[in-house]
């Protein structure tokens, strides 16, 4: 039975003045954060200022880069792209964070893919491979968050990089173990108390389970709770306090290759 866990977010998705989330609440409850790189959300302002929130708290920042596709919010998929077309733009999103998180006195020490590029990676072996190739080619010391049982756990192991298993709180799961598309009902869940006891039960269990109930076993390294979910800020809250209560300790995650 796992004892730790971390609990990992995505913020900085704002722009310019129109704001996505509550980021400083959010940091507050969580032990990792992966910021929108400028493509699908975000800015160099918003990156600079959610770094800088994460620094003063004490929480590790890691690169979120997905599709160039700021009115979609990077969750259409952007069919015929190469693998070096999308090994550069995941390089240029890192990049561009790596030197906010510098100039803010941080560091980046991970990334994780955001929305459509990841789910196209969950399925589909060269958008994984050139995600964990660029990961590589950039700084291979960078833990590659990936979600647990998919291709891109493949990725990573073939290019030696350190992986965090990732489950999630707020999102229901596939058969295959895949996330339920959003286009779906019921893909993105809301209930705090539910969703706690059910991140209890697959921290205990090492295992999610699916819309139908079949149980996947999943390694479980991080779990995510979205920062644009509707009550994200309370999910958390009520994560943390239902994961003390079962003895889970939330910190830092480990990570394994």
């Amino acid at each position: 039975m796992t004892s730790t866990i971390d609990l990992n977010c995505d913020l900085g998705e704002s722009f310019g003045p129109w704001e996505m989330g509550n980021d400083a609440a959010m940091i507050e409850l969580a032990t990792s954060v992966n910021v929108a790189c400028g493509f699908h959300a975000g800015d160099a302002d918003i990156m600079r200022k959610t770094v800088e929130l994460a620094k003063a708290r004490g929480v590790s920042v890691g690169a979120h880069p997905g599709y160039r596709d700021l009115h979609g919010f990077g969750r259409r998929p952007m069919p015929g792209l190469t693998s070096s077309e999308i090994e550069n733009l995941i390089a240029y999103q890192i990049g561009a964070l790596q030197a906010i998180a510098t100039a803010a006195g941080h560091k980046v020490t991970h990334v994780k893919a955001h929305g459509a590029i990841s789910n196209v990676a969950c399925e589909d072996d060269m958008t994984a491979r050139a995600i964990a190739n660029a990961i590589k080619a950039v700084d291979p010391n960078l833990i590659f968050v990936v979600l647990a049982n998919s291709k891109l756990v493949r990725a990573g192991e073939a290019a030696n990089l350190r992986m965090a298993h990732e489950v999630f709180a707020d999102r229901s799961y596939e058969d295959d173990g895949n996330l339920v598309s959003r286009k779906k009902p019921g893909a993105v869940l809301h209930d705090p108390k539910a969703i706690a006891e059910r991140v209890v039960r697959m921290v205990q269990d090492g295992a999610v389970v699916s819309v139908t109930g079949k149980v996947i076993k999943m390694q479980t390294d991080t779990v995510c709770i979205h920062g644009d979910t509707h009550g994200a800020v309370e999910i958390a809250r009520g994560l943390r306090e239902t994961l003390s209560k079962a003895g889970i300790t939330v910190a830092p995650f480990k990570t394994a290759h």
